[in-house]
């Protein structure tokens, strides 16, 4: 596969925290186009690794390459440019609670220090509409949204600079299973509409396997399986087994067996 078609590029990744190994000699590639799910159990370093693609962290070892760009050289001046092709949605949509929803979707507009105040008002407001907010909604406060308005409202921040590529951080975490639902649908007709690719960590088995293209599974401190769904589902792996194939997961193998058309 040539270079172009990889978004991202990860070989021999290390990453040693407090003294203890995270990760080991990690290869992974993301496809143009595509949604990639991250997996894993708890301290596999999920998080760790996506903080490491959008340059909050650095590897110990090894090459993360972002759109052509080598993430970890340390290069301010390259991070800066490269992070404006990005959106990125934290766990808890970490929006700024003393500016209003209009202010923190304006915010990546105005540090760019290049529109005018009318046209920055003009993305905004389209890109609240394009996530299902209201312009009513533009005037208030973080502390009086939902947790789903949260979302919506750090999503359309994400979107402003009509970003190719989009970080989700357990998009639907905390979320009730209407608007969960809801905000599901909302990625896929996004990532659908404007051609991003996507790269998402998540637990929620209900939304891997409703949207993933691809799902890369993290064990034993490297990536042991990148494959769509089925693919993973017959690999004999003991977290393979517990995590899709145990209690929790029954209902999202029903989904899957409901919509044979998943892959």
């Amino acid at each position: 596969m040539g270079e172009s078609e990889n978004v991202v590029e990860i070989r021999g990744l290390w990453t040693v925290l407090g003294g203890f190994e995270i990760h080991r000699d990690l290869d992974l590639s993301i496809r143009r186009g595509e949604v990639m799910s991250i997996v894993g159990g708890s301290g596999t370093g999920k998080t760790t690794l996506l903080r490491q693609m959008i340059g909050l962290e650095r590897p110990s070892r090894g090459s993360v390459k972002v759109l052509g760009a080598s993430i970890d050289s340390g290069d301010p001046e390259l991070l800066a440019r490269v992070r404006a092709r990005w959106g990125m949605l934290f766990q808890q949509g970490a929006l700024f609670s003393s500016l209003t929803v209009f202010e923190n979707v304006a915010l990546p507009l105005q540090e760019l220090h290049a529109l005018p105040r009318e046209m920055i008002e003009d993305i905004v407001m389209l890109k609240l509409e394009m996530v299902g907010l209201a312009p009513r909604d533009a005037l208030k406060m973080p502390s009086d949204l939902s947790g789903g308005m949260i979302k919506r409202a750090a999503l359309a921040r994400a979107l402003v600079l009509d970003p190719q590529l989009l970080f989700l951080d357990e998009p639907t975490a905390g979320l009730d299973p209407e608007s969960c639902e809801a905000f599901v649908t909302l990625i896929r007709a996004l990532h659908r509409e404007l051609g991003l690719t996507v790269v998402m960590v998540t637990h929620d088995l209900d939304t891997l396997f409703e949207i993933s293209s691809r799902v890369a599974v993290l064990a034993d401190k490297r990536v042991i399986a990148c494959a769509p769904i089925k693919q993973v589902l017959a690999i004999p792996h003991p977290f393979i087994k517990q995590f899709f194939l145990g209690e929790r997961g029954q209902r999202a193998m029903e989904l899957l067996r409901e919509y044979p058309f998943i892959v």
